[in-house]
């Protein structure tokens, strides 16, 4: 094998090694209804869909956040009329409860103590987090969302329950 198609991998495997390369990350959750309450009053809310907790590192592009949009919009994970998940999102008339969160990328490695240092640095983070809800509702979707970067209770009803994890590498 020549050399040319060995360096690309071998800087792969001492990226992942050394935890440079990070995903773009989604926990979907599929849900009979969820809100956020920010500051003590409800700032958006759904009955059937998907609550999205959203994480995103810098070197995200609007292609990573779409890509990971479409292929949550095309999720069948809501059950069919025989008990099967078998249904998207639109079959379903289903809604998104959006929530930007820069916890997933805790790294507990050291100490007990997480650091977050692989999450996206807030003003990029925010810009990609917007266009992912506008994304999806250019899409035909209703997107109830959360306030980037704002201190938020989220109440939901795991429907199933359904808890899907996507980072944008294995898509």
């Amino acid at each position: 094998m020549p050399i040319s198609c060995k360096f690309p991998i071998i800087i792969t495997l001492t990226q992942l090694f050394l935890g440079i390369l990070v995903d773009m990350k989604t926990v979907i959750q599929r849900v009979s209804e969820a809100s956020v309450t920010i500051d003590g009053s409800v700032h958006g809310a759904i009955g059937t869909g998907y609550m999205i907790l959203v994480g995103i590192r810098d070197e995200d592009t609007e292609a990573d956040v779409r890509k990971m949009a479409d292929k949550i919009m095309k999720l069948r994970i809501f059950e069919d009329a025989a008990g099967k998940m078998n249904l998207s999102l639109a079959q379903v008339d289903g809604a998104v409860l959006s929530i930007s969160q820069f916890t997933l990328y805790a790294d507990c490695k050291k100490g007990n103590r997480p650091s977050f240092d692989k999450a996206g640095k807030p003003e990029h983070a925010k810009e990609m987090y917007l266009y992912f809800n506008e994304y999806i509702r250019s899409q035909g979707f209703r997107v109830e969302e959360g306030i980037f970067g704002a201190e938020m209770k989220v109440r939901l009803l795991n429907d199933g329950p359904v808890t899907i994890l996507l980072d944008s590498e294995t898509l």
